[in-house]
């Protein structure tokens, strides 16, 4: 993938064990999954969270482009300061893909500038978790309607990434996407794989699925990528931090095991 990718976040930190990286959150709906992935990796990580205004939930662009609108994730960033984050990441994916490649550089150059910290969203992410797997072709498996997903696959391919297979769910609101089980999950990833993908992403941040990766990696056969998990991968990559896990799938292994995932 292309090396341009690293200039998607400002700045860089390291530290000792008990550092933590702080999450700007839109509303309410999967936001428990940060306690949970918190408590998975142990190892004196602390996720501090802060919920931002969306004003409407909705998964349309007009909607997403306010949601992501530099003044709300401004509002939040004083409080995680004052909770000890060393880095922020806005955990959100579509109200930063939906902003284009240049749009979504500029809306973390922003924060970042704001916060004074190493700054990442969820969608470059994505971009980062997938070069770091070394897939080359990947499915999307998404909950939006088939045109915002359709802003994924461009911003993928901006990343250098080939998307070999798109599924749109139709789901309008964060809402009810934030009441999907386990059953939900795992048939949104296996209607959205492709033979061809190296790996298969689920792009919410609205979607519980920390609970189910190893289930869904198994299911499938190849590395998933799911929104929650590869939010707190990137924070833990801007503190320049590598915390294992064999709860959190491929992207959480040792670098050699998980690039023989691709294969």
């Amino acid at each position: 993938m292309d090396g341009a990718v690293d200039a998607a976040v400002d700045g860089a930190a390291s530290g000792p064990a008990g550092d933590a990286v702080g999450f700007l959150y839109p509303g309410y709906s999967a936001e428990d999954e940060y306690p949970r992935l918190e408590a998975i990796l142990g190892a004196g990580v602390r996720l501090p969270l802060v919920h931002t205004d969306i004003g409407e939930d909705a998964h349309r662009v007009d909607a997403l482009l306010e949601m992501g609108a530099a003044a709300r994730l401004a509002a939040g960033v004083g409080e995680l300061k004052g909770r000890g984050a060393r880095a922020v990441v806005w955990a959100c994916t579509s109200a930063s893909f939906v902003f284009g490649w240049e749009g979504a550089h500029e809306q973390v150059r922003e924060l970042s500038e704001t916060a004074g910290l190493p700054a990442s969203s969820t969608s470059f992410a994505f971009a980062h978790a997938v070069r770091a797997l070394g897939a080359e072709r990947v499915a999307i498996a998404a909950t939006y309607p088939a045109d915002v997903a359709d802003h994924f696959r461009a911003f993928l391919k901006e990343a250098g990434a080939e998307v070999v297979a798109m599924r749109g769910s139709g789901i309008i609101t964060a809402a009810e996407v934030g009441t999907w089980g386990r059953e939900e999950v795992l048939h949104l990833a296996h209607a959205g794989d492709h033979p061809d993908a190296q790996a298969v992403l689920l792009p919410d941040t609205a979607l519980h699925t920390a609970a189910w990766i190893p289930d869904l990696e198994e299911a499938l056969g190849k590395p998933v990528l799911t929104a929650n998990q590869v939010t707190v991968w990137e924070g833990l990559r801007l503190l320049g931090r590598e915390v294992p896990s064999d709860r959190l799938g491929a992207l959480f292994r040792p670098a050699g095991v998980a690039g023989e995932e691709k294969k």
